[in-house]
Order: C-alpha cells, then structure tokens, then sequence
C-alpha cells in the first residue's frame, strides 16, 4: 500500500521560511517521479515543483522559481518543499505526489498525500 504523509505545514509572517516535508513508502522511491501542489478553496489543484527519481533535474511553476526548493533523500525515501520569501498568495493546503516517471511531470499523478495546511500572514 503506497503512502505519502506531509508534515511541517503551519503558521509564517510574509517573508518566512518554511520547510515541507513528504515521507514515501509503499513504493520503489528511487523509480518514481515527486512532484508538490497547492489547492486554495474554490481553485483548482496547482503544480508547484517536481523532481525526478535521480534528483538532477527539477521543474517549478515560475511563481515560485528563486524561491521555493524542491529536493529528495533517497535514504529516507522522503522528498522536501523549502519555501523561502513567503507570500500571502502562496497560502494553501500542499500536497505530495508520485508517479512511476523517468522525467518531472506536471500532470498525471498516481499517488497522493493527505495535505499539510501552510498559512501566510501579511
């Protein structure tokens, strides 16, 4: 049974740092693809940063390119969302995902975490 539980979500000042964190298990981590995504009420799920399974390449929404960093430990099958420069507009519940991908993604996702709540104060 594949799982993704995210943590390190919470309350930050604009111009915070916070750092998400996504353990992985159930799958075989070092084949799939991790991608991170937000969803505010009323919108639709945005892709927010992926990597891919060997970790030399990542892919980012512009919003977020210079401040946010997407990486991954393969030993602790667990991949990470540092978020630097907060905004009050990056306000949203963050989720994980995974897909069995050689590439990074931004569509077409097979597994997902419950989601972790980060609020950006202004």
């Amino acid at each position: 049974q594949v799982k993704l539980v995210e943590s390190g979500g919470g309350l930050v000042q604009a111009g915070g740092s916070l750092r998400l964190s996504c353990a992985a298990s159930g799958l075989t981590f070092s084949r799939v693809a991790m991608g991170w995504f937000r969803q505010t009420p009323g919108k639709e799920r945005e892709f927010v940063a992926a990597i891919r399974p060997d970790g030399g390449r990542t892919n980012y929404v512009d919003s977020v390119k210079d401040r946010f960093t997407i990486s991954r430990d393969i030993v602790q099958n667990t991949v990470y969302l540092q978020m630097n420069s907060l905004k009050p507009a990056d306000t949203a519940v963050y989720y994980c995902a995974a897909q069995y991908s050689l590439g990074v993604p931004r569509t077409g996702y097979t597994y997902w975490g419950q989601g972790t709540q980060v609020t950006v104060s202004s």
